[in-house]
Order: C-alpha cells, then structure tokens, then sequence
C-alpha cells in the first residue's frame, strides 16, 4: 500500500464520538466500507486502497471498537449501531450511498438499506444474514428466561474480566493469525497494528470492548429482519466464504428474502473472504458496482 493514507474524523450519535477515515476525493461517488464485530476501519485499506480513484470512500468504527468511544453500560444494540450508520450517513449527506459491509457490519447495512431503500444505491453484504437457520433453530430451543438469566450471568463475569494483555506486539499478531489462517503475515500485521492500544506498562490490548462478546438478549425478530431483506431495493450482492461457519443463502432459503440479489460463494475462504481472497473480491466489487 502507499504511504499516504486517510484523515480521521469523528461524528456524534447518541451522545457518543464516533470515529471514521475519508480517503478524500470528494468529487466522487459515497462509498461506505462498513467493518464486522470485534475489527476496526482500518481493516479496509486493502480495499479503499484499490477504490479510492474512483470513490470517496468513508470507512466508520462502530461504537466499542477501533476509535470509537465505548458505551457507558457495556450493552451494544444492533438498532443502536443501525442507528450510527443512518447518523453517519446523515450527518455527511452521502446519500444515496453504496455501501460495502462485512459480517455484523453486513447486518447492520441490511437493515438500514430495507428502512430507507431510498438512500442506497448498491449494496455488498458479506457474511451478514444473521442468524442461519440452524443458529435460528436453536435459540427457539431457549426458553426467554433462560436466554435473560445466561446474560445477566455474562455480564457479571465480563464487570471482573480484565482485557487480555500481550507482552508483545509479535504475540498480538499470533493471535491474529490464529483467528484466520489464511491471512498473511503482512495482513495480520497490518489489522494488528490499528487495532491495539499499548499500555502504560508496555503491553498491549486490543481496542474493543470486552463486552462486545456478550450478544444483548433484546432485538428484533427473525420475521421483522426477513421485512426489512425484503423491504431492499437496490441491487444487492450477497457474499459468502465457502469454508465460512456463516452458511450459504442459495442452499440454505435466505436468499428467497431479496428481490434484487445475487449471491456468490468463493472458494479457498472463510468468513473473512474480503481479506483471504483480495484480488477475486476486489474484481467481483468492480465488476458490481
């Protein structure tokens, strides 16, 4: 990648400051790089790097991670963060937009673009239809007082976790790499790097927040999220690792709740496809959008 990188910026929502990256070019079409759970804006240079000749591409950190202000209680909402991307969205008068999201990052986009179809002109969800049937099944398993007594048992474990500590950045990286075995060094590097603070005593932690490992009990249904899949109108490409846990929505039915999709797999990834195959996924966003 060049030396020359984004500026970063920050916008409020909800009394939070919220922190993103402008790859400038302004004079171009918005494109918003939205990044999953537990990852930061930065995860998206690769991608921006490749784009930003022909995009005014804007990547956001959700609230609890990269540089983004924590929330006060430890408890991140998926309409909460729904509501960040339309503020983002909003406050810089992007829209009608074409968003690139990975995972809960996907999830999110999803919604928004089925509560205001108005406001984006493409889409790429990768990995982001939350849940898959089989996840669904069992959490209909789950009696509703027992999904509450297992959070409320979380939270009090996470109130006395500290964050994890390594002593040093090299170990950071290892962890990295053991979460996604087909990155390289130079990617898991790179996602270390934004993505850990040091600390006083000259180890290091990763920047999200600790709670972000506890789901919140509390968010719409399965049959309000179908709605707002089929509330999209723009034209929508839905991504998928073949090695993922996340599923495939041809074989699986999820597909039947898009008007105007198309799906693709790719082969040799996981759930991080975007990183693990570049070069096809960059070709495969140029040739959609």
């Amino acid at each position: 990648m060049s030396l020359l990188g984004p500026t970063s910026n920050t916008f409020t929502s909800q009394r939070l400051r919220l922190h993103y990256v402008d790859w400038g070019n302004a004079g171009k079409p918005p494109l918003l790089l939205i990044h999953g759970g537990r990852d930061h804006c930065r995860s998206w240079d690769w991608t921006a790097e490749a784009l930003r000749e022909d995009w005014h591409v804007i990547a956001l950190d959700h609230r609890g991670h990269g540089d983004s202000e924590w929330v006060s209680d430890g408890n991140y909402r998926v309409m909460d963060m729904v509501y960040d991307v339309a503020q983002l969205i909003h406050q810089l008068d992007l829209a009608p937009v074409t968003i690139v999201a990975h995972s809960m990052g996907a999830a999110l986009a999803l919604r928004y673009a089925g509560l205001f179809p108005e406001d984006v002109r493409r889409l790429v969800a990768i990995e982001g239809i939350f849940p898959t049937p089989d996840w669904e099944a069992r959490m209909r398993t789950v009696p509703f007082a027992r999904r509450i007594r297992d959070y409320i048992a979380e939270k009090r474990k996470a109130a006395g976790r500290l964050p994890r500590r390594y002593a040093t950045i090299n170990d950071a990286i290892a962890r990295m790499k053991a979460q996604n075995p087909y990155i390289t060094d130079t990617q898991a590097r790179h996602l270390t790097i934004h993505g850990i603070n040091r600390n006083e005593d000259g180890t290091f932690t990763w920047k999200f927040d600790p709670h972000l490992h506890i789901e919140h009990p509390y968010d719409i249904s399965q049959e309000r999220k179908q709605e707002l899949w089929e509330a999209i109108t723009c034209p929508t490409l839905l991504l998928n690792g073949a090695d993922s846990w996340a599923g495939n929505p041809v074989r699986d039915g999820r597909m039947k709740h898009f008007r105007n999709a198309e799906a693709i797999e790719f082969e040799n990834a996981g759930h991080w496809l975007h990183h693990d195959q570049f070069d096809r996924f960059v070709a495969t966003l140029n040739d959609f959008l």
